[in-house]
């Protein structure tokens, strides 16, 4: 991990050798060649830290060494900084405008002694005495490491070699005793299926997961189950580490055993040979266990000569890392991740492991404090395994001892709970050692934030320096990929898009292990105000979040001071009150002081911390913004949101040109400064919920870089042509503003994937918006189709982008546009359209004469049966059709759809047989003017026989149906026939409201739905009231609930 720390301060030194700086380091006497030694010893031993990190884990003597030139490695980046901060602060105040009070002289009782004019003398001595004492501790370390004779690592071009494994090899065996939790059985007979259904090429599966979740016993379970033992060929291979192809070709030819390969043969041609001799034209079933190496190169040769295998067989990988599975090409369908056990399950694994032999009765006495041991054990079979080995001979007092130590801290438990992560970690990078181990900063279970976490990367110098074209961000989207793909992380979440990891968290094994690896083992440097862990969580992390780590402290005095322990953080995080002192946090690269009230005069202190990169202020009840925040010219990002009465940003920001991201949402911003297009580098601006933001600058137009861009719910009126410049912008939400029409330059975004426009006024979007190829979603309230507006055919260009939900306002004034509607609605990307939704609403609004109105019966059923979605339609709404019936495809058993709303139909008689759809859940009724009567067409029953209507059905409501006079009931023969014919066997409630002439109910149907009806309701329906009285008190209505006394029956005029 040191090597990380280390890389940073020799590139670091190297720049202040260079000539840009060469004048104020030839100021300070001797410093140069100082430098310069320092420079050449942290260069060598950088060449032997991966090496001395791989020993360091069994190793305390070497670990402790590595902590020593951490922690000296540390102290010169310390010092580096307090250089580069006063030759900073003192550029600025040369550069500064005069003001009528010396800012100077009030400044500088917020800056230490030792941040003072360059110019000082005293300053530059004390430089120089800081860097020839580190240089003397480095000098120390650096004949120290003689001693461990260090393997030096080759260039970093060429592949690090991987030490061969020494855990124990696995094999197919499995004793079912030891098998817990009742996942694993379901996810052995989900592969085995998918196996059995697959029967073409060799299938390749893989078990994904992290180290100890059981990957391993899965694939024994799947190896030894019943499918597998005839006519099946069965080979297991222990893959492990390294991956050496003759190893695994010689493992399959001797576990078929009909080949022979002379002994200490090594030609991979020969060994390959006699695989494909082994394997030719068997089914076989191989399983690879505990593959790490994603090499396809070294995979290629084997996997040709498994190809002459007989169809069907089948390959099955265990892996931790997803990018092996990728490797086998996997498909996705057959990549499998297994679950973690249930605490109640761990603690039957622990408890079977540790009392193995006892009676009930001693096994009582250590249930309680089990249960709470075996809750450490999160899932982890292998953790409650190694546990309860460690239990085993122990007394109750010790299981207590056990209970309340961390996992990291038991003697014995480390080498065994961590050897699939220690694995892992050596085959990490340094620098991504070094991201992975910082990760135990946050707590256990902590959602983390993915650009949150990038962003603290970079505040510690883990991403190196700064390249331009956003190397540091994507370097850590890459290292955040690669820990993931090794199963270090879990609840992983996604964007839309699918493309990037946004919040992920740590499985609680894996954060020990993280912990182990930055636990400082030698004695705590103590501090007489703060606690001791503090004090070494700043030392480990040099990162300090007070929302979760609230010191005594803190708890005592809100508005303590910064202690000198807490100086050399670049990480801080505040959620109580601003510390006095911060003003000695020069450090700082990373700063959240969210939801803390905060003055004028605490902005403009934070404004004298130079060197941050990030900056989060939101609700922080600001008013104002100083101009010299303009002198934070290395912030990348600043989020100033939720500052309600913020009205206004100093000119001063747009000087921020290296700021990539900027949030400004829910400010009451009235106007965005002209300058804001000097901020070239930004990638995403977020205006949303400024509701006194009506207009935007021109200069909109040269924020080229722009990603994404929130303007939802402000007051614009339009959308400056500008916006046409941002061509790699990716998203922009303009939802609810009062803009009515897109301009034609929004089609230049060749970029864009995602465009919001709900809730706005716009009626017309323009033609060329359906050829912006990578548009993969257009999110809109409704899309209004007619003659003054959008022509249906051309959704046949939005057919790609329009997914997932959408509400059709078609305007109809002839019979001439439903023709034509009918035409556009019938060609083949527009049935493309609408197999993509799950969610269809068309609502029409007619203002045809009534002479074309009258003659229009026939088309309208056109209209409707052209429209048809695809059978994966899950809701459904139709409002204002006036056709006399409605489409056949509504009544199809094909259909998934689970919910339908039909508004207004002013020409319906009768209903179709919607019974038949199988997985309806929900149906609503409103305004039927011409229904009087449902017929047991209706119900969809065809024959006597092994019938269910309205199968998954839950709520059924009929409202406004004023002519509605009569629900046809079953005939007593079907309602007798109750094993035969079911009607609504889960409806729970049904509603009738305000349908005025309907006299009776269908108390035949109603007895066979009973079962399942919790409320039948009835609101503004007179003829039901005088028929069964209020509250359904006659008898007739109480005969349906004599077997369901849960059913409420309401009967209200």
């Amino acid at each position: 991990m040191a090597d990380a720390i280390v890389s940073e301060v020799v590139g670091r030194i190297a720049t202040m050798l260079e000539d840009k700086i060469r004048y104020e380091v030839n100021l300070v006497k001797g410093v140069k060649k100082e430098l310069l030694n320092l420079y050449k010893k942290l260069d060598k031993i950088r060449m032997v830290l991966d090496d001395a990190e791989k020993k360091a884990m069994n190793d305390p003597i070497v670990k402790s060494w590595l902590k020593e030139l951490e922690n000296t490695t540390y102290e010169m980046d310390d010092i580096l900084d307090e250089w580069n901060y006063s030759l900073l602060k003192h550029k600025l105040e040369d550069f500064a405008e005069p003001e009528p009070e010396p800012v100077q002289k009030r400044g500088c009782s917020f800056i230490p002694s030792s941040c003072l004019c360059f110019k000082d003398i005293s300053f530059r001595r004390d430089i120089a005495k800081k860097i020839e004492h580190v240089n003397a501790t480095l000098d120390q370390i650096y004949k120290e490491r003689n001693e461990f004779n260090f393997v030096i690592s080759p260039p970093a071009t060429d592949p690090v070699p991987v030490p061969e494994s020494q855990q124990e090899p696995t094999t197919s065996l499995i004793d079912l005793k030891n098998v817990y939790g009742l996942d694993i059985y379901k996810k052995r007979d989900d592969i085995v299926k998918n196996m059995m259904v697959n029967g073409d090429d060799t299938q390749i599966l893989s078990i994904v997961g992290t180290g100890g979740l059981g990957k391993t016993t899965l694939a024994q379970l799947i190896f030894n189950h019943p499918h597998f033992e005839k006519d099946w060929l069965k080979i297991w291979v222990c893959v492990s580490d390294p991956f050496i192809a003759t190893v695994v070709a010689k493992n399959i030819v001797e576990s078929v055993g009909t080949e022979t390969i002379p002994p200490n043969t090594n030609q991979l041609e020969l060994v390959l040979q006699k695989v494909k001799a082994s394997v030719s034209g068997k089914k076989f079933l191989l399983v690879l266990d505990d593959v790490w190496t994603d090499d396809n190169k070294k995979w290629e040769p084997l996997k040709i000569s498994l190809q002459c295998g007989a169809v069907g067989s089948k390959i099955l990988v265990t892996t931790r890392k997803e990018t092996v599975a990728k490797m086998f090409r996997t498909l996705d369908d057959d990549m499998y991740h297994p679950n973690k056990l249930s605490e109640e399950e761990c603690w039957s694994l622990l408890r079977d492991t540790s009392l193995q032999g006892k009676s009930e009765k001693e096994c009582g006495k250590f249930e309680d404090v089990g249960k709470k041991i075996a809750s450490k054990c999160n899932g982890l079979p292998l953790a409650a395994v190694v546990l309860g080995r460690l239990l085993q001979f122990k007394d109750l007092e010790g299981w207590e001892h056990v209970e309340k130590s961390e996992i990291w801290q038991l003697e014995n438990a480390k080498l065994d709970l961590f050897p699939h992560l220690v694995l892992s970690y050596n085959e990490l990078s340094p620098t991504l050692k070094r991201c992975f181990s910082y990760c135990a900063v946050y707590p256990k279970d902590y959602r983390i934030g993915a650009e949150t976490l990038i962003e603290e990367w970079m505040a510690q110098g883990y991403l190196g320096s700064d390249s331009g074209n956003d190397a540091l961000e994507l370097k850590g989207r890459e290292n955040l990929k690669n820990l993931a793909m090794r199963s270090l992380f879990q609840d992983i979440e996604k964007s839309e898009s699918g493309e990037q990891i946004e919040w992920c968290k740590m499985h609680d094994i894996v954060h020990d292990f993280a912990l182990s690896l930055r636990k400082n083992d030698d004695k705590e440097r103590s501090c007489q105000v703060c606690d001791s862990s503090l004090v070494s969580h700043v030392q480990e992390y040099r990162s300090l979040s007070c929302i979760y780590y609230i010191t005594p402290d803190f708890e005592r005095d809100r508005s303590c001071k910064v202690c000198d322990c807490m100086k050399s953080v670049r990480v801080l995080r505040i959620e109580s009150s601003r510390p006095m002192g911060m003003e000695t946090l020069i450090h700082l690269r990373w700063l959240d002081i969210s939801w803390i009230t905060l003055s004028k005069d605490d902005l403009e202190i934070i404004c004298m911390l130079y060197f941050l990169q990030s900056l989060r202020l939101s609700s922080c009840e600001l008013t104002e913004i100083p101009q010299q925040i303009g002198s934070l010219n290395q912030l990348r990002r600043v989020d100033l949101s939720k500052n309600g009465e913020l009205k206004q940003l100093p000119d001063s920001m747009c000087k921020l040109v290296e700021l990539r991201t900027l949030s400004l949402e829910s400010c009451s911003l009235e106007v965005i400064p002209q300058q804001i297009g000097n901020l070239v580098q930004l990638r995403r601006l977020d205006l949303s919920w400024n509701t006194e933001l009506k207009e935007l600058p021109e200069s909109m137009g040269s924020l080229v870089e722009l990603r994404t861009l929130s303007l939802a719910h402000c007051y614009l009126k339009e959308i400056p042509r500008e916006i046409g410049n941002l061509v790699h912008l990716r998203r922009l939400n303009l939802s609810y503003n009062q803009v009515v029409e897109l301009p034609d330059s929004i089609c230049s975004l060749v970029e864009l994937q995602t465009l919001e426009i709900e809730g706005t006024d716009i009626n017309y979007l323009p033609q060329a918006l359906g050829e912006l190829s990578n548009l993969c979603t257009l999110k809109l309230c409704e899309l209004k189709i007619g003659s003054q507006y959008n022509k249906f055919g051309f959704l046949k260009n939005l057919h790609h982008h329009l997914i997932g939900s959408l509400y059709f306002k078609i305007y109809l004034s002839s019979m001439s546009e439903m023709v034509e509607l009918v035409e556009d609605a019938r060609q083949e990307q527009l049935k493309t359209l609408l197999q993509k939704l799950e969610t269809l609403e068309l609502s029409f609004e007619v203002t045809m004469n009534e002479t074309e109105q009258s003659s229009s019966a026939a088309m309208w059923i056109e209209v409707v049966e052209a429209l048809v979605p695809h059978y994966k339609l899950k809701e459904l709404a139709i409002i204002g059709y006036k056709g006399a019936r409605l489409p056949h495809w509504m009544s199809s058993p094909l259909n998934f759809i689970k919910q339908i709303r039909l508004r207004f139909l002013s020409e319906v008689s009768s209903l179709p047989a919607m019974g038949k759809l199988p997985f309806l859940e929900f149906l609503c009724i409103e305004s039927a003017r011409e229904l009087k009567m449902v017929g047991r067409e209706f119900l969809g029953i065809e024959s006597s026989s092994d019938v269910v209507a309205f199968p998954k059905l839950k709520k059924l409501v009929f409202m406004f149906c004023y002519e509605w006079e009569e629900w046809e009931d079953i005939t007593e023969e079907e309602e007798e026939e109750s094993a035969a014919i079911s009607i609504m066997p889960c409806l729970t409630r049904l509603s009738i409201f305000w349908c005025k002439s309907l006299k009776k109910l269908p108390l035949r149907l109603l007895r066979k739905v009973s079962s399942s009806l919790l409320l039948l309701e009835t609101r503004g329906s007179s003829e039901l009231v005088k028929t069964y009285g209020e509250d359904g008190e006659g008898s007739a209505l109480r005969s349906i609930s004599q077997h369901n006394p849960q059913l409420q029956l309401l009967l209200r005029l």
